[in-house]
C-alpha cells in the first residue's frame, strides 16, 4: 500500500480538496506507477490498458467503501486505461476513470474569469455534455473560492460527495472535473464543505435546465444543438435603427395567458404558446412580446423576479429546445422577443445562490449593501469581478443561447442607489461620500457596451424611476448606455388625470401636458405594465372614472389612443389591450370570456387600429425621439380639457393632428388650428360606433378653413365626442375627393 492510512480516512471523511493527487494515475517516486479510484458499490475492480491487448492490473481493495490502489512497477509511462468493476452480484462494468483526464479550462479562461472579462463564462463554468479524448461525458466547473472540498452529485453516484469530488485549479477559486460517461437528463448538485465545516447541497450557478419544485436538482442538457430558422430575422435585425422603427411591446405572464382548464387548469406549453400566442399577437399588430422573467424560479407568486436559475429558462412550460422553438416561431412571424432580466437581486433559498460557499460570495457580507429589505432578497457585489463575469456572461447567454431580441433591465433605480428604499444608517455611502452605487452603474455601462457591440440591433430596456441622468445616453457620453426608458412619471401623470372625475379635470390639465418637458431628455417607452394592475390598484379599464363600464370602456379607448400617439415607443400588459376588468392573477388566465361584449370587443380593436396605424406610418414611429416629430397646437384649454398636437414625418407634409377631448360632453364647432391647408382624414375616432362609442365625429375628414386659430391661418371646425381623442391625417389630395 503506498497510500497512507490518514489520507484514506481524509478522503473517506470526504475532507480532502485535492482529490487528483490521490485518484487516478500517477508516478512513483520509485520506478512504477500507481492506480487509485473510489467506486461505488464494486467488490474486485482492475486497471485496463486498452491500447495494449486489454491488459489487467488487478486493484487491491484498501477499504470496504470501496477505494482501490493498483501498483503497476512494470510501467513508467502515463497510458491510456479504464476501469473494470464487479459488483457482489456478479455484474461486470468497463469505464474510463474521471481522475484521469486533464483540466477543461485554461488558464487564460480561469484569468478572465477572475478579472471579470469572462463574457462567455456559461461556456466554461456549469455543467457540458462535451466528447474530451474521444470519451463521451460531461464536465463541470464551479466557482466556490472558500470551500474545502466540493463535489458533483446526483443520481449516477447516489448523491455522495465522495465519489465525485472536484480538483480545485490554483488561486482561481474555480473547482473541475470531467466525469465520463454522463447523458442528457441526468440531475445533479455541488456538495460543498464549508470553511468552517458545514456542508451545502447547492444547485449548478450556470445550470441550463432545472427539475420542477419542490425539488431543485440541476439537470444536464445540451442547450446549443436547436435548428434555428430565424437567420433572415437576425440579420434584419442587426441593420435595423430601431429608434426609426416601430416598437409595440406586449407584455406577457406565460403561466396566465391562457390555460388548459380541461387538463387541470395548467398554463400553455412553449409550444402552445407559440400556436396560439404568436398568431394572436402577429394578428393585434403588436411589433414584440416580452416575457415576464422566464429564467427558473422556485415560487411563481415571485412572477418570476426571484431568480434562482439565471442560465435556464423555466421547466413550467418545457425544455430549453421547447423556448427555442417558441422564439424562432416568433421570428418567423416577424415579431422580436423581449424578456425581462433581474440582475438586481436574487433570493435566500439555501439550493441556490445565498452563502454559496458559506460564505457571502454573490452578495454584500454587509445587508446594509447586501440585502433588499423590502424584497426580502440579496443584492448581486457588483464590486466583485467573478459576479461581474457571471452577470454579463448571463445577458448574452439569453441573447446567443435563445435568440432573444432585448433585455428589460428589471428594477434598474434599486441598483443605482445605495440608499434606495433606505433609511438614514441603513446604507453605506460610496467613496465619494454619495449614494451612487458605482460598481453597479459601471456594471450596467459595461453590459449594455457588450450586448451592442456582441450582438448590434439587440435591445436593453430600463425599467427605471427616478430622474437619474443619461439612462438612454452612450456610455461614452457619460450615460448608462440603454436603448430605451419606461417613462414612469408618464404613466403615472396620465393614470391620475384619467382616474379623476372629469368635473375636477380642468384642474390637473399638467398631468397631460408636463410630461413633454421632459420627453426629449431621454429615449421613452410609454408603458401601462402589470405593476399597474395588481395589489389593490385595479384593472386599466376600472380605474378610468365614468359611472358605467361603457364609459370606462371609452375612455380607455381615448387614453390609448393618446399614449400610441404620443412621442416613444409603447408597452402594453397582456389582458389590458381588452379592458379586463378584474386585476390580473397570476395563477388563472385572462378573461378572454369578457370578449362577447362590445365594451371590451372595443378596446381590443381599436388597439389593433393603433398598432396598425403606428407600424404602417413612418411619421409615428421614425421621430419618436426627436423634438422636430412633435408641435404642440394646443396645450391650455384647461376649461374644456382639450388637448391637441401635431406628430410630424421626416417629409413635407407628413403631418397627424391629435385632438384629445376629456369631457363627458359633445362640443361641436370647436376650432383648432392646423398647419396646412386641405383635406384632414380623420383616420382614429375614439368614440367611433365600430368600437362601441357613439359614432359622434367628423364625417372621416373635412376640409380646412381660412379661418385663423391657435396661431395658424387655418383651421378644422371640429365635433369632439366626449371622452375622446381624435386622429386626423393631412391628406394634399384629399380636398378635391372630399
Amino acid at each position: 500500500m503506498i497510500i497512507t492510512k490518514d489520507e484514506i480516512k481524509s478522503f473517506l471523511d470526504a475532507e480532502n480538496a485535492c482529490p487528483h493527487t490521490l485518484l487516478g494515475m500517477h508516478k512513483l517516486e520509485r520506478k512504477g506507477l500507481v492506480v487509485r479510484a473510489f467506486l461505488r458499490g464494486a467488490e474486485t475492480c482492475d486497471v485496463v490498458d486498452a491500447a495494449n491487448g486489454h491488459r489487467r492490473y488487478q486493484m487491491e481493495k484498501l477499504a470496504p467503501a470501496g477505494f482501490f490502489e493498483a501498483v503497476i512497477e512494470s510501467r513508467d509511462d502515463f497510458f491510456r486505461y479504464r476501469l473494470r468493476t464487479s459488483a457482489p452480484d456478479g455484474e461486470t462494468r468497463q469505464f474510463h476513470d474521471p481522475y484521469s483526464f486533464l483540466p477543461t479550462l485554461s488558464d487564460q479562461d480561469l484569468y478572465l474569469f477572475n478579472q471579470g472579462s469572462e463574457v462567455r463564462a456559461y461556456n466554461k463554468l456549469g455543467a457540458h455534455l462535451r466528447v474530451v479524448d474521444g470519451v463521451p461525458g460531461a464536465s463541470f466547473a464551479v466557482w466556490a473560492p472558500c470551500a474545502r472540498r466540493v463535489s458533483v452529485v446526483g443520481d449516477f453516484n447516489g448523491w455522495d460527495g465522495r465519489y465525485h469530488p472536484m480538483r480545485t485549479l490554483g488561486s482561481s477559486g474555480v473547482w473541475e472535473i470531467f466525469i465520463p460517461g454522463l447523458a442528457e437528463g441526468m440531475k445533479y448538485k455541488f456538495e460543498i464543505l464549508g470553511g468552517n465545516n458545514a456542508l451545502f447541497l447547492k444547485t449548478d450557478p450556470y445550470g441550463t435546465s432545472f427539475e420542477p419544485p419542490p425539488g431543485n436538482a440541476s439537470i444536464l442538457r445540451d442547450v446549443n444543438h436547436f435548428a434555428w430558422n430565424d437567420a433572415q430575422w437576425i440579420a434584419a435585425r442587426e441593420k435595423d435603427d430601431w429608434m426609426k422603427r416601430p416598437i409595440n411591446v406586449y407584455e406577457v405572464h406565460a403561466g396566465s395567458w391562457k390555460r388548459v382548464p380541461e387538463d387541470g387548469n395548467r398554463p400553455l406549453s412553449y409550444r402552445e404558446m407559440a400556436a396560439s400566442l404568436v398568431p394572436y399577437v402577429k394578428k393585434m399588430g403588436f411589433t414584440h412580446i416580452e416575457f415576464m422573467p422566464l429564467a427558473e424560479h422556485p415560487f411563481s407568486g415571485s412572477w418570476g423576479y426571484q431568480v434562482t436559475g439565471f442560465f435556464a429558462p423555466t421547466q413550467r412550460f418545457g425544455s430549453p429546445a421547447d423556448f427555442q422553438y417558441l422564439v424562432d416561431e416568433c421570428h418567423k412571424a416577424g415579431i422580436g422577443v423581449l424578456m425581462d432580466w433581474v440582475p438586481g437581486h436574487f433570493p435566500m433559498d439555501a439550493f441556490a445562490l445565498a452563502n454559496f460557499d458559506g460564505t457571502h460570495l454573490y452578495e454584500h457580507a454587509d445587508p446594509r449593501q447586501g440585502m433588499h429589505m423590502d424584497w426580502g432578497t440579496y443584492i448581486f457585489n457588483y464590486g466583485r469581478c467573478e459576479v461581474v463575469s457571471f452577470l454579463l456572461a448571463n445577458a448574452l447567454a439569453w441573447i446567443d443561447r435563445y435568440h432573444v431580441d432585448g433585455l428589460r433591465v428589471d428594477a434598474v433605480a434599486s441598483m443605482l442607489y445605495l440608499d434606495y428604499s433606505r433609511k438614514p444608517g441603513e446604507w453605506v455611502p460610496n467613496i465619494h461620500g454619495g449614494n451612487e452605487n458605482l460598481e453597479a452603474i459601471e456594471f450596467l455601462r459595461r453590459m449594455n457596451n457588450l450586448v451592442h457591440s456582441e450582438y448590434p440591433g439587440v435591445l436593453t430596456i430600463a425599467e427605471e424611476s427616478t430622474s437619474f441622468g443619461g439612462v438612454t445616453k452612450p456610455v461614452k457620453n457619460g450615460g448608462l448606455g440603454f436603448d430605451f426608458k419606461w417613462n414612469m412619471g408618464w404613466m403615472h401623470d396620465t393614470l391620475q388625470y384619467f382616474q379623476k372625475d372629469p368635473i375636477h379635470r380642468k384642474w390637473h390639465q399638467n398631468n397631460l401636458t408636463f410630461g413633454m418637458i421632459y420627453q426629449y431628455s431621454e429615449n421613452f417607452m410609454q408603458v401601462f405594465s402589470h405593476d399597474e394592475v395588481v395589489h389593490g390598484k385595479a384593472s386599466m379599464i376600472m380605474k378610468m372614472s365614468a359611472p358605467d363600464m361603457t364609459g370606462k370602456a371609452g375612455t380607455l379607448r381615448a387614453l390609448y389612443t393618446l399614449m400610441w400617439l404620443w412621442p416613444g415607443k409603447n408597452t402594453l400588459f397582456m389582458g389590458c389591450e381588452f379592458g379586463q376588468s378584474n386585476e390580473w392573477k397570476y395563477d388563472g388566465q385572462l378573461d378572454w370570456w369578457l370578449l362577447q361584449y362590445q365594451d371590451h370587443i372595443g378596446v381590443q380593436a381599436i388597439v389593433k387600429d393603433l398598432n396598425e396605424l403606428v407600424v404602417k406610418d413612418a411619421a409615428l414611429h421614425a421621430s419618436d425621439e426627436v423634438p422636430s416629430g412633435f408641435e404642440w397646437v394646443a396645450a391650455d384649454d384647461s376649461a374644456a380639457s382639450v388637448i391637441s398636437f401635431l406628430r410630424k414625418g421626416e417629409k413635407p407634409g407628413e403631418v397627424y393632428l391629435v385632438v384629445g377631448h376629456y369631457t363627458p360632453v359633445t362640443r361641436t364647432g370647436y376650432r383648432v388650428g392646423v398647419p396646412l391647408a386641405g383635406y384632414w382624414r380623420e383616420v382614429i375616432n375614439s368614440d367611433a360606433a365600430v368600437y362601441g362609442g357613439t359614432g359622434a365625429g367628423n364625417m372621416g375628414g373635412m376640409t380646412a378653413d381660412a379661418v385663423s386659430a391657435n396661431g395658424r391661418a387655418q383651421s378644422l371646425c371640429l365635433t369632439l365626442p366626449g371622452n375622446s381623442t381624435l386622429v386626423f391625417k393631412f391628406e394634399p389630395q384629399g380636398a378635391s375627393k372630399a
